[in-house]
């Protein structure tokens, strides 16, 4: 099997495997649709090539250029690439996204089987940035502290087996108070205007908004998952109107209410009140409520045990009340893949260290190179584990990957309030097990090219010398 590799020093030995990614995808002509067009000579398909692949040498750019291996550019007109304020980013993650899901995915995918949308947000953190272009003071609930940088807000689509990136946009804030630095001013037709008025739109709305850019393009998904952060009784009566239904954790508010035997509940009023079920149930309890007051659509409440801390529960909610709770239950743990995608993004694709740029569009080329980046990697361990994209014989005697069980997504359950409750995810000892457990997932000729080893004794290293 070919190995990733890259010859010569000049960016002209391209992996054999990425450049069949870009030739299968046809990520130029999507870059011609998104207004990436060559100013002085070099295409734009080569700088987003070598752009790419920089991740994947363990290089950088001011690195190459200052060993003489850069490609027959130079670094001003990669820069020119990234602060260009005429591509359509957002438009081209959207539309090479479908692509993989319509020409690699959705063939290995049974018709039967549910494929969810799936939002949430992570930090882009730039901490020691003071001259960012709509830097912002942000809340990093990983945290649990305020940093300067921005709001990831990225909307995914996942089958249980393979999670794609969709869409995403770099949230900085409405409150003008806490912008650090404000937007460059440009036409209110451009593309550039349209992305700063929307980085300083509330949250909500933009998931709507991404959501729609997903549905035309051809997606097609019934459910949508997201945290507790993004459920309010108005988002999930606007995902309602779009006919999408809604799989999410509820908040443990005493201001958010549900209509429960004819009065107005919190969630933890309904669950004081209700009778628990006893023994090893996989669930405490489940009610069916209403949400809204002056629509009221009816929904299901299913509190889960955390079984580590008997005190603490964990609130899902689901508008489609012929789900069974054990289904809620294992349609919601396949919102745990974008957790993995945003830590895969930030530990090992480079999202956050590549670019330090002051350009807002520079930062969200960032973005979507490291996108391009992910979903060439999904592509590669889908095809690696499904023997079914061999050939058509393969297809028509191979089972198709087994989507997520109950168990597995109980696991995921309790993965969450280990982090929610222990922030287990910024400790250092969670560093060698993340790496190793992601290894084991690649396949072989990827995971001998990403060679980690180092980083690992380090952190081991570093683990021996801290105090008990």
């Amino acid at each position: 099997m070919e190995s990733i590799a890259f010859e010569g020093e000049k960016g002209k030995g391209f992996s054999g495997r990425m450049r069949r990614f870009f030739s299968r995808f046809q990520i130029g002509g999507i870059l011609r649709e998104c207004n990436a067009y060559k100013e002085r000579g070099v295409p734009a398909l080569t700088v987003l090539a070598y752009l790419f692949s920089l991740a994947f040498k363990g290089r950088s750019l001011y690195l190459d250029t200052l060993l003489k291996k850069a490609p027959g550019f130079g670094k001003d007109t990669a820069y020119r690439f990234r602060n260009s304020v005429k591509i359509n980013w957002l438009r081209f993650v959207t539309t090479l996204s479908y692509r993989v899901y319509h020409t690699a995915i959705k063939p290995l995918t049974n018709e039967t089987r549910e494929g969810a949308f799936i939002i949430d947000d992570s930090v882009f953190e730039r901490a020691r940035s003071k001259c960012v272009e709509l830097l912002a003071r942000v809340y990093d609930h990983a945290g649990n502290r305020y940093t300067l940088g921005f709001r990831m807000l990225t909307l995914g689509w996942s089958d249980g087996a393979t999670f794609l990136p969709i869409n995403f946009c770099l949230l900085s804030t409405e409150n003008a108070k806490n912008r650090k630095v404000e937007a460059k001013t440009y036409d209110k037709r451009s593309y550039a205007a349209e992305i700063r008025e929307l980085s300083q739109t509330k949250a909500t709305e933009v998931v709507l908004r991404l959501l729609d850019l997903a549905l035309h393009a051809g997606y097609k998904a019934r459910y949508v998952l997201f945290d507790r952060w993004f459920s309010s009784p108005k988002m999930i009566l606007a995902l309602k109107k779009m006919e999408l239904e809604t799989v999410a954790m509820v908040k443990k508010s005493s201001k958010i209410f549900y209509e429960y035997q004819g009065k107005w509940m919190s969630a933890t009023s309904i669950y004081t009140q209700c009778k628990k079920r006893r023994g090893r149930s996989k669930y405490l309890l489940s009610v069916t409520v209403g949400v809204g007051r002056q629509e009221c659509l009816p929904a299901k409440l299913v509190f889960v045990r955390n079984r580590n801390k008997r005190s603490e529960y964990l609130v899902l909610i689901c508008t489609d009340i012929s789900l069974s709770e054990e289904e809620i239950i294992r349609l919601y743990g396949k919102r745990w893949d974008i957790e993995v995608f945003f830590k895969t993004c930030k530990s090992l694709l480079k999202l956050e260290d590549e670019c330090r740029s002051l350009s807002y569009d520079a930062m969200c080329a960032q973005a979507a190179i490291v996108f391009t980046r992910y979903l060439f990697l999904a592509v590669e361990i889908r095809e690696e584990k499904d023997l079914r994209s061999a050939g058509p014989l393969f297809c028509l005697v191979s089972e198709e990957l087994p989507d997520i069980t109950f168990t597995e997504a109980m696991e995921k359950l309790q993965l969450f309030l280990q982090k929610l409750f222990s922030g287990l995810t910024g400790a250092l000892s969670d560093i060698p097990g993340f790496f190793a457990s992601l290894l084991a997932e690649l396949p072989p000729v990827v995971a001998n090219f990403l060679d980690f080893s180092a980083f690992r004794n380090a952190s081991q290293t570093l683990l021996c010398s801290l105090p008990e």
